[in-house]
């Protein structure tokens, strides 16, 4: 069995780290680079940078706080919005990111998955999936950080980016997203058995109790927090001690 990752979710619009609920209500919350360092320092396994505005821009923004990262952080790295072209995809890569994530034009074409797999190796590929409960055990996908529904069903979608080549999936529940009532373990359940690569489930953390009953109750390989290491709720190295009490494998 293979152990479980802690992953922080750095959100970053105009040079600071924000957080909001359902993806909404965005608030300044501090230094990206500050507090992936302090991240660093506890013992996260590894770092997402989101550019939170590149939907608006068709761009992703930043390489320059990348490349300041990777001074100080040794620790894989996964940058995400905004990709739009294999050009940037190397323009993070050659930043210092490890892995990229693609949401909206991943479901825009499809095959882009594909080219990025066959170009750059699956384990760089992030299928970023934000999804939104319709109904009893079914979930719609949502693209432009989501605000557009797409029609798309979020486990045959899951699946099909795991056949194109994805490497791993980064799953977020919009309806628990900064809510800090804890992860929806139904739709983690379904994802993560539906599908042979690796998930990182994002949105609902507020509690070590939270993050211990998702590794305990699906099979997902990666807890992504953000508001409650943002807000100094949870720190890593506690969290991992509790994961560990409760027989969960977790990285030292």
């Amino acid at each position: 069995m293979s152990k479980k990752r802690v992953i922080a979710r750095l959100d970053v619009k105009n040079e600071f780290v924000i957080k909001g609920i359902h993806l909404e209500g965005l608030r300044k919350v501090g230094d990206p680079n500050q507090l992936a360092k302090n991240y660093y320092g506890q013992g996260i396994d590894e770092i997402i940078f989101m550019d939170a505005v590149a939907a608006y821009y068709d761009r992703n923004n930043l390489s320059h706080i990348i490349e300041k990262a990777c001074q100080d952080i040794f620790v894989p790295i996964t940058v995400g919005g905004g990709i739009r072209s294999l050009e940037d995809i190397q323009t993070a890569l050659n930043s210092g990111a490890d892995k990229i994530a693609v949401n909206t034009k991943a479901v825009q074409t499809p095959d882009f998955i594909k080219m990025a797999s066959q170009v750059f190796g699956a384990q760089c590929i992030v299928s970023s999936i934000d999804v939104k409960r319709i109904s009893d055990q079914k979930w719609e996908v949502y693209v432009d950080n989501g605000r557009e529904p797409t029609g798309l069903d979020a486990v045959a979608w899951a699946q099909q980016v795991e056949q194109l080549g994805a490497g791993e999936i980064m799953l977020t529940s919009i309806d628990q997203e900064g809510t800090k009532k804890g992860f929806d373990i139904e739709l983690n359940q379904i994802i993560s058995a539906a599908v042979n690569i690796p998930v990182i489930s994002c949105g609902g953390a507020g509690t070590e109790a939270h993050v211990v009953g998702l590794f305990q109750e699906t099979d997902v390989d990666a807890a992504a927090l953000a508001s409650v290491l943002h807000y100094d709720l949870l720190a890593v190295n506690s969290l991992k001690q509790a994961l560990r009490q409760n027989e969960v494998k977790v990285r030292l």
